[in-house]
Order: C-alpha cells, then structure tokens, then sequence
C-alpha cells in the first residue's frame, strides 16, 4: 500500500475538550460473531481486542446487547484488556432492550437507563464509562421522536460521576439540538461511509461544533458491499483494498470523523489499522467525491 505525499488528517481528536482518543479505533460488534450466527473461538476474539489496542486503537465502541448466543463483546474486552491501559476509553451505547435469545424487545424508557448503564460498568469491570450514547430507534431507522427525557437520564449519571461524555445515536439534526439542549453532546454515532453520504449535512454540523462525529457501517456493514468503480480504481492507484480506502476517506472528509471499523479477525484488523498509513489526495477525493 502507498500513501500519497500530501498532509495527512489530525490522527486524535479532542473529545469533549478533555479526552484525546485516536481518530482510527476499534468496533467490538463483530468479537462475539455474527449475530445469531455460528459461535466464535472466545481466545481468538480475546486476541484481537487485545492486538487492538497494541496497534494504537485506543478508543473502543462497544454496547452490552453486542452479543452472539452466550458469547458478548463486554466480557471479551474485560478479559482481553482488564485493567485498562492508559490512553484506553471505552463507548457504549443504551437505549435498545435485547432478549437472552436475541430478539429486539424495545427500547429502554429514562427509568430503565440507570440499570443499562451499571450493567455496561459491571461487564467491563469499570467504575465510569468514558462515553455513553443514547441509542435511538433500537438498530434500525430513529425515527425524528423526542429524545430529551431518556437524554436527560444520562445526564443524571453524569452527573453522579458514573459517565464521563455524552453522545447520540442514529439521530436527526433535530434529536441532536434537543439533546445538546439539555447537556453537551460529545459525540454522534450515525451510518455514514463513502458510498452512503446521506448524513453529510449532520457530519458538517458535527465539525462545525467540535463534536465527534462515529460512522457505523462505515465499511458497508453488509448491507451496502464496497463495489462502487471509483473506489476500486482509488485502491488500485494506492495498493491498498476498497476498505482501506473507505476508512482512509472518512478520516479526509471530515475532521470530526473518528473511525471504529469492527472485525473479529486479526488479519483484518492489520488491514484495517493499515489505512491510518493511507493518504487520499485532492484528486482522490473528488474521484470518490460527496453524494
């Protein structure tokens, strides 16, 4: 893989003004395998989190309904990196309520967010999460529903010292002013890759106001494969994969843009982490241009 000779992006990014996290971290969704899908080697996935961390991806996004069977990405991380490095933050996620047998049954109300919360401490052995959001419209589309009495839940927590930052997911613009209304926001976890540019307006607004700005499905997520032509003939010109390159254009697009790809292998992981190295030029980017 080549990189081209022009400057690269920021690689950290100043959450909440108090936290420095590193622009490409790591997705725990994949550790404990697909959803529903066949079991996974738990020491496998135990090693991957823990060469994460070796290969500098600091800030971690994870989510206690991350879970495949008995298998859940909380109690990897724990035994892969309990205790915690220096420089490590943890993200999770509340709101979406998940059965043992891993059907979606809801979504928490205010009430139910406190136990949501000291759930994601217990499983991860950690006296504070270094970021919560509020997860919106279980996984699937949100939905422009009010969003304040569960956000100002959280807010409580943080302010009892069990939270540090703040953030929204799978939100509106409208979501996030009202949530942002109520306590600062730190960071926003929505669907955005370089062939799914539908929430540009919202990374803008994200950049424009210092908040950090977490692509999910970044990479496709399965549901929108990397076969656009562009993006291949950007990948060709750099040795390097279209992955690679979708990560390498979301850290260029936007200064607020901090990556989690996610895999449960440690040759993807490589992968992955690689496109760090990776600089898209002018031309680059307008060859992938803003859709």
């Amino acid at each position: 893989m080549t990189s081209s000779t022009s400057d690269s992006a920021p690689d950290t990014f100043e959450l909440g003004d108090t936290t420095t996290i590193p622009r490409l971290g790591f997705g725990a969704m994949q550790l404990p395998g697909r959803w529903n899908g066949p079991a996974v080697d738990p020491a496998a996935a135990v090693a991957v989190a823990r060469h994460a961390v070796e290969l500098g991806a600091l800030h971690i996004d994870t989510a206690a309904f991350y879970f495949s069977g008995a298998t859940h990405a909380n109690d990897i991380l724990r035994e892969a990196l309990h205790p915690y490095r220096a420089g490590v933050t943890i993200a999770t996620k509340v709101g979406p309520m998940r059965a043992p047998t891993g059907e979606m049954t809801g979504e928490a109300a205010p009430g139910q967010l406190r136990a949501a919360v000291e759930q994601n401490l217990r499983d991860l052995g950690l006296d504070v999460l270094d970021l919560v959001y509020l997860r919106v419209g279980r996984l699937g589309t949100g939905g422009d529903v009010p969003v304040g009495d569960r956000f100002a839940a959280l807010a409580r927590l943080r302010d009892e010292g069990l939270i540090r930052h703040l953030g929204v997911s799978n939100v509106t613009s409208g979501q996030l002013a009202e949530a942002r209304s109520i306590a600062p926001v730190a960071a926003v976890q929505n669907r955005f890759g370089v062939l799914d540019q539908e929430d540009v307006a919202l990374v803008d607004e994200c950049a424009d106001a210092g908040i950090a700005f977490m692509p999910f499905f970044a990479l496709g997520g399965g549901h929108s494969p990397l076969s656009d032509e562009n993006l291949h003939k950007v990948a060709a010109r750099h040795r390097a994969t279209a992955i690679q390159v979708a990560i390498a254009w979301g850290l260029a697009r936007s200064p607020s843009i901090v990556q989690i790809p996610g895999t449960g292998s440690l040759s993807h992981l490589a992968e992955n982490m690689a496109a760090g190295d990776l600089v898209l030029d002018d031309a680059d980017m307008a060859l992938l241009g803003r859709r």
